[in-house]
C-alpha cells in the first residue's frame, strides 16, 4: 500500500478561472462564446449550463442558441457559417452527441479552425498529430494539465489510454505522445486489457463503463486518471473503482472533481486562444 496523491481538479481549475478572469478583463472587446445545441438532451443541457456558469464566472460573453432536432444540415450549416463570419464572436462549440440524421464530422469541419474552442475541427486535429502549436481538445488538455501542477514525469514513462473516441481517447494519445510517453491505446475489442494496464505507470481510462479497472489491475504506484462519468443511481462514478484502486496509486483523480472541472477550464482557456488568434 503506498500513499496516495489526490489531482484535485476542482482546485486547479479554480486557480486557472481566476488567472483566465484576469486576462479577460483586460480584453475589448470582450471574448464571446456561442454553444450550438440541436435538441433537448437534458445530459447536454447540464453541460451547456455549466459552460454558461464559467463564462459568467471570468467574465465572458456566452450565447446559447437551441434548435430544433428536426432541424437540415443544409439549415446548421448556414448558421455556423453565419456565425464563422460574425467579427464579434470568438469561439464556436456544437454540442455533442448531435441527432442521427446530421453527419457530426461535417458539421464540426464547418466551424472556423479559428473559432474551433473544442478543438475537434480536422486542421485543429492534425496539427496535434505533428506536434504543432494549436488547439487541443479540452478534456485531454485538462488531464495533461493536472499532470504537470503535480509534477507527474511523462517522460520516458508506459502510459495506457483506454478509450480511442476522437473526444477523448485519440487526442490523448496524441498529447502524451508529443511529450514523450511510450502510449498503448486499448479500446472494446481489446482482448485481456489486464495485461496492458498492468504495465502502466500511467493509465487514462475514458469509456464510460463504472468500475472497469479494478485494483488487480493496477501496478504498485501508477497514475490514474479516470475521465469517465457514470451515474449510479444517484451517485456519481467514474471508471475506475476509487476506494480499492486508491490503495496502490502513487496518485489518482477523484469523480466527481477530477478532470470534469478541468475540463471547463480548459475550454475557456482555449477560447482565449482563439481570441488572440483573431
Amino acid at each position: 500500500m503506498v500513499d496516495y496523491m489526490l489531482l484535485d481538479g476542482k482546485m486547479l481549475s479554480n486557480k486557472i478561472k481566476n488567472e483566465l478572469k484576469a486576462e479577460f478583463a483586460k480584453l475589448d472587446p470582450k471574448p464571446k462564446l456561442v454553444v450550438i445545441l440541436v435538441g433537448d438532451d437534458p445530459a447536454s443541457k447540464l453541460y451547456i449550463q455549466s459552460k454558461q456558469k464559467a463564462c459568467e464566472e471570468v467574465g465572458v460573453i456566452s450565447e446559447t442558441i437551441l434548435l430544433d432536432s428536426t432541424i437540415t444540415e443544409e439549415q446548421l450549416v448556414l448558421e455556423i457559417e453565419r456565425l464563422n463570419n460574425d467579427p464579434t464572436v470568438h469561439g464556436i462549440l456544437v454540442q455533442l452527441p448531435l441527432p442521427k440524421h446530421l453527419n457530426e464530422t461535417l458539421i464540426i469541419n464547418t466551424i472556423s479552425d479559428k473559432k474551433d474552442v473544442d478543438g475537434f475541427h480536422i486542421y485543429n486535429k492534425g496539427r496535434l498529430i505533428n506536434n504543432l502549436e494549436t488547439i487541443v481538445p479540452a478534456t485531454p488538455l485538462g488531464v495533461l494539465t493536472l499532470l504537470k501542477e503535480y509534477n507527474i514525469e511523462i517522460k520516458g514513462k508506459h502510459a495506457v489510454v483506454i478509450g480511442c473516441s476522437n473526444i477523448v481517447g485519440r487526442p490523448m494519445a496524441a498529447l502524451l505522445l508529443n511529450h514523450d510517453a511510450t502510449v498503448t491505446i486499448c479500446h472494446r475489442y481489446t482482448e485481456n486489457l489486464k495485461q496492458y494496464t498492468l504495465m502502466a505507470d500511467i493509465i487514462v481510462c475514458a469509456v464510460g463503463k463504472p468500475n472497469l479497472i479494478t485494483a488487480d489491475m493496477v501496478k504498485e504506484g501508477a497514475v490514474i486518471i479516470d475521465v469517465g462519468i457514470n451515474r449510479l443511481g444517484k451517485k456519481v462514478v467514474g471508471d475506475v473503482d476509487f476506494e480499492n484502486v486508491k490503495d496502490k496509486a502513487s496518485a489518482i483523480t477523484p469523480v466527481p472533481g477530477g478532470v470534469g472541472p478541468m475540463t471547463i477550464a480548459m475550454l475557456l482557456s482555449n477560447l482565449l486562444k482563439c481570441y488572440q488568434n483573431q
